[in-house]
């Protein structure tokens, strides 16, 4: 796991040449079909090479939720281990890989009358001024959203305002899931955010380069879209869709990618830094493949308990 350019794909695949491994996506930009240059999604050779699981599930008209990833991410996992291979997980899903790990909270259901008095007050005031009420009543949770992401506000601000706890409270009372698996979490966090802020800039201005804009005007003629959709709000498509909407001009797409980019950079971390259990690497440091080949080596040798 790591955030966003921090080298997972190409860990992963260096992973699969030396050890028996299936990997399993855990990108949640990655579950939607034809959305490829915007999600850094693995090319067609390498694919074929190194199947992934997990992507390409779903159009960009559909939803797919957490608990959802857990259900699917478990029957292949079984599936790989039933094959005597090792599934390997690889993403920057940090909500996925809570899921899976913990499992999911007994939330309150949603209420639709309550969903419509906060769609109401985002109406009136915008909805950094609801993600601005939310940071007052669960920072935790405020601090891993972005003002703009409507979706996860209205839920966490719906969850506390009928449960009167955030949403870390309720997650702290769940039962911790039993998984089948010994698990060893590696993540990728590099210690010079400069370097990491340099491989998101050049890493979206090669995808500009590649076609992302005409990769969202063909979605938008092959599927009824709209910009509250889970697949046009993901970093990158967002602003393309603001672009050909006429509300950002396109001299400015590229620097507005790429500090949007930068700012999901930074959300990723915050959930890293929340996450029990995890061996942090840095994926600059000299020699960390080698280094992380041999604590892979390490685990995969002890002995099952």
């Amino acid at each position: 796991m790591g955030p966003t350019a921090s080298g997972k794909t190409d860990l992963a695949l260096q992973l699969c040449q030396r050890y028996p491994f299936d990997i399993i996506n855990v990108d949640s930009a990655q579950v939607f079909r034809d959305m490829n240059i915007g999600t850094a999604k693995p090319d067609a050779a390498t694919l074929a090479h190194f199947p992934h699981r997990l992507i390409d599930l779903i159009t960009p008209e559909e939803r797919y939720s957490a608990a959802s990833f857990r259900a699917d991410a478990l029957r292949e996992m079984a599936a790989t281990t039933a094959t005597g291979r090792v599934p390997l997980l690889v993403g920057g899903t940090m909500l996925y890989f809570k899921a899976l790990r913990e499992g999911l909270a007994d939330l309150p259901q949603a209420d639709t009358t309550l969903r419509a008095e906060i769609d109401a007050s985002a109406a009136a005031q915008g909805w950094p001024a609801l993600h601005a009420e939310l940071a007052r009543l669960d920072p935790a949770t405020a601090a891993r959203l972005k003002p703009s992401d409507a979706q996860r506000i209205q839920r966490a601000l719906e969850v506390v305002r009928i449960s009167g706890q955030p949403l870390d409270a309720l997650f702290a009372t769940q039962q911790a899931a039993s998984l089948p698996y010994r698990m060893l979490a590696l993540a990728l966090v590099p210690q010079d955010r400069s370097v990491l802020h340099e491989r998101i800039a050049a890493r979206f201005a090669q995808m500009l380069e590649a076609g992302l804009v005409e990769e969202v005007e063909s979605l938008r003629k092959k599927y009824r879209l709209d910009a509250g959709l889970p697949a046009m709000r993901c970093v990158g498509y967002r602003q393309v869709w603001e672009m050909l909407e006429g509300r950002l001009p396109r001299r400015e797409l590229c620097d507005r990618g790429i500090y949007a980019t930068r700012q999901f950079a930074k959300r990723q971390l915050t959930w890293l830094r929340s996450m029990r259990d995890i061996e942090v690497m840095d994926p600059l440091e000299n020699g960390r493949s080698e280094r992380i080949l041999r604590r892979v080596e390490t685990f995969l040798q002890m002995p099952v308990s």
